[in-house]
């Protein structure tokens, strides 16, 4: 491995399978993001630089940078623009952090206390607002395309915050719900692939089969990350597992739960309790993690994860073949991977 800077993955490393060709530009390209932002959040004010830099030193995947430099990879990996446009799209993810955990009531983020939770709710709010404004001021200096994307994007993450927050009022709930995570998340993602491919002027075909790519593991990654919450005996998805039961979160498996016609005790006694909405006894809580972990919900949901994963792989072909192509094929293997 060159470089000391490895991200975070719960289970298998993509950085195992990147050809060892793309191993130092990635590297090298993900190590310059990492002090960009820190030094980019960097405020006159102390308040403001410790709590901006406080999730970014909390660590994380850094999936969303990780993607820009591989795009990348697929152009011209030298080019100067493409660690401040993965600061652009990861400053925007960790802003959208900060918000997330005032409007989850969260104590713990990545390890750490919130920082809703160590200053205020009106401080995370206000240190969410100056990352987006960091990225836009980061995204400005990449040219008016950059910025209109971005803002773009950012409206897609407030549609699916919204939406989230609404419930699916008359619609499907497991079609609501996996457009939530299309606007909430892979779009953010979807964006990060294509500005590997601009920014490294790549040809126009690839950066726009790089942008599907993104927005489909990116609906991959999400639920991934929600099987984890039930799947997971540890706290491998950065949270405490069965956080989501525990808020009321109504992710993938607990919705094909809700919808399945099982009439078997597990099936039916598992429905009693999700039906509740928020699990807050410790006991019930328990016992639906184990039930839900036995469930044809939760298989099913393994598959929806699954195609979704092949989905984008089917989306790389117009790519070049080589490295870079083999290794964005080797996310969608780590995605399914980390979910068992």
């Amino acid at each position: 491995m060159v470089g000391a800077y490895r991200p975070m993955w719960h289970r298998g490393d993509v950085f195992d399978t990147i050809h060892h060709e793309l191993e130092p530009s990635v590297t090298a390209i993900l190590g310059q993001v990492e002090t960009l932002l820190t030094d980019g959040v960097a405020s006159a004010d102390p308040l403001v630089t410790e709590a901006a830099q406080h999730l970014v030193v909390a660590g994380g995947k850094r999936f969303r940078p990780l993607l820009v430099a591989l795009g990348g990879q697929l152009g011209d990996p030298a080019s100067r623009q493409l660690v401040p446009a993965a600061a652009v799209v990861e400053l925007t993810h960790l802003g959208t952090l900060y918000h997330d955990d005032v409007m989850d009531e969260a104590d713990v983020r990545r390890g750490a206390p919130s920082a809703n939770l160590r200053w205020s709710n009106s401080v995370a709010i206000l240190i969410g607002d100056y990352l987006f404004s960091r990225a836009a001021d980061l995204a400005a200096d990449l040219g008016t395309e950059a910025v209109r994307i971005q803002a773009r994007t950012f409206s897609r993450l407030v549609h699916g915050q919204i939406a989230e927050t609404v419930g699916p009022r008359d619609s499907d709930p497991v079609a609501h719900y996996l457009q939530v995570v299309a606007d909430k998340t892979a779009s953010l993602i979807s964006t990060a692939a294509r500005f590997g491919g601009m920014f490294g002027g790549a040809e126009p075909a690839v950066v726009e089969a790089l942008a599907r790519f993104g927005e489909t593991i990116g609906v991959a990654f999400q639920l991934s990350d929600d099987l984890l919450d039930i799947a997971s005996e540890s706290t491998e998805s950065g949270k405490t597992p069965g956080t989501d039961l525990r808020e009321g979160v109504p992710t993938l498996p607990v919705l094909y739960a809700l919808a399945t016609p099982e009439a078997d005790g597990a099936a039916v006694r598992l429905r009693e309790i999700l039906t509740g909405g928020a699990v807050t006894d410790e006991a019930q809580l328990v016992e639906a993690l184990g039930l839900l972990r036995e469930s044809a919900a939760l298989k099913r949901a393994r598959e929806t994860v699954r195609w979704y994963a092949e989905r984008a792989r089917s989306q790389l072909a117009p790519l070049p073949a080589g490295p870079a192509r083999q290794a964005l094929a080797s996310l969608c293997d780590v995605v399914v991977d980390r979910t068992g």
